[in-house]
């Protein structure tokens, strides 16, 4: 890439405004929750209702959240130091607690791992820095080509300015999209979710 074509993406993306996410997406719930201290999410899929899940591991403790109703439906304030963070586990794992108590979840976030980048339905998002250590989260309906301006093909819907980004992405359904930072937790949900 040269120069010059880095310094024209790099002035796109910082002049794009924060903006909804297209339909289908919609923020859950109020669109921010509050989580001090958050080290990283993972996701899982509710046995009983079909929808997706978010476990939030923080520094104090572990939190599960439905991610259709934004509703925290388990939490544990005093996990097992053994398995409390995923750097604990080889493959970035915690335990999963409420209903999907026993079962291993992935976690991404300050001890590395990663979430889906793509829905698997044609929508993308991708993280970008253009103002470092701030991270710009973009939604695409293109790809991620991110062709012409904001809000036609794709959306700049997240901008942390006060705390760490720690993880961005799609659940496995590709019906959630996440954005993490040290602080708090972002939902949008695309619809296509289960029963209930």
């Amino acid at each position: 890439m040269s120069t010059e074509y880095r310094r024209a993406l790099r002035d796109r993306y910082l002049a794009a405004p924060v903006m909804p996410a297209p339909s289908p997406w919609r923020p859950v719930g109020e669109g921010l929750v509050g989580v001090g201290g958050l080290l990283g999410i993972g996701f899982a899929v509710h046995p009983e209702t079909g929808h997706d899940l978010v476990m939030v591991v923080s520094s104090s403790g572990h939190g599960l959240f439905d991610a259709v109703t934004g509703e925290r439906l388990a939490r544990d304030h005093d996990p097992d130091p053994e398995t409390d963070t995923p750097d604990l586990s080889p493959d970035l794992t915690c335990p999963g607690l409420g209903p999907v108590a026993g079962t291993p979840i992935r976690i991404a976030g300050l001890f590395g791992g990663g979430l889906h980048s793509g829905s698997g339905t044609g929508w993308t998002m991708s993280v970008v820095s253009p103002d470092w250590p701030h991270a710009r989260v973009l939604l695409s309906a293109d790809g991620g080509v991110n062709a012409g301006p904001p809000g036609g093909t794709w959306w700049h819907i997240f901008h942390s300015t006060y705390s760490e980004f720690r993880a961005a992405g799609f659940s496995p359904t590709g019906r959630t999209l996440a954005v993490a930072t040290s602080s708090d937790l972002a939902l949008w949900t695309g619809g296509g979710h289960g029963r209930g």
